[in-house]
């Protein structure tokens, strides 16, 4: 099967896909790996309940990564978020490997592999998450699609699987300013917004990337916009 085909139909897959609590809004997943990176990570997001004020969510993440072979990459993350302003906690753990399947330009779509294995302090509950990272070059644009299956359980969840979409479309237009729009999907929320992206090196194993992006609920009497910003540092 030629990588066009099978990227329309992950793309028919993702349409397909839900998640049942509402908070699919998180990073899109590049499929690359670099060899012997190391890189420190801060991620930020608010989401903002129009109708309750007083409750609005938001978390954030500090995560250290490395590489552990030329198409592997394992990061660790402490979590912390509030959902009213007095509850903010260090909330639960994680660790996610990526898995660069595909050399970068090999084909006509590049493919990849994470996993994400989540622990929440205060209900001794678990997520794991595993899924297919897919990017594909149009000229000056790039399309990133991450399709994710959720598997949850725990003291106070219910055993099941559910599911996540998340797309990117950019222009890379200066390494430093890449303008995108941002999808996501699920089924109590589908979601939209502009974001930026973009690159500053240091030197041949140091820069910094960052991102940003508002996410505006399509079909969501509860959430109605999302903010997410995302630093990098690699060395």
């Amino acid at each position: 099967m030629k990588a066009n085909q099978m990227l329309v139909m992950a793309l028919a897959l993702c349409t397909k896909l839900a998640w049942a609590d509402g908070r699919v809004v998180d990073k899109v997943y590049h499929p690359y790996v670099n060899a012997l990176e190391r890189e420190f990570e801060y991620r930020y997001f608010y989401q903002r309940q129009s109708d309750h004020p007083n409750n609005n969510a938001m978390g954030q993440k500090l995560g250290y990564g490395f590489s552990v072979s030329d198409r592997m990459a394992l990061e660790l993350y402490l979590n912390a978020e509030r959902i009213h302003p007095d509850d903010y906690r260090l909330s639960g753990y994680e660790a996610e490997l990526r898995w660069m399947l595909t050399e970068q330009g090999q084909y006509s779509a590049d493919w990849g592999l994470l996993f994400e294995l989540e622990r929440q302090n205060n209900d001794d509950n678990y997520e794991f998450t595993t899924g297919v990272l897919v990017e594909k070059e149009f000229g000056p644009t790039s399309l990133t699609v991450n399709a994710l299956l959720v598997y949850e359980w725990g003291q106070t969840l219910k055993d099941e699987v559910e599911s996540e979409f998340r797309a990117q479309y950019r222009y890379r237009y200066l390494p430093a300013l890449q303008p995108s729009i941002e999808l996501y999907s699920g089924e109590q929320y589908k979601g939209a917004g502009p974001g930026f992206m973009g690159v500053h090196k240091f030197s041949t194993m140091q820069q910094l990337k960052w991102e940003a992006a508002v996410v505006f609920a399509i079909d969501n009497d509860t959430v109605d916009k999302t903010i997410r910003f995302a630093l990098e540092f690699e060395f």
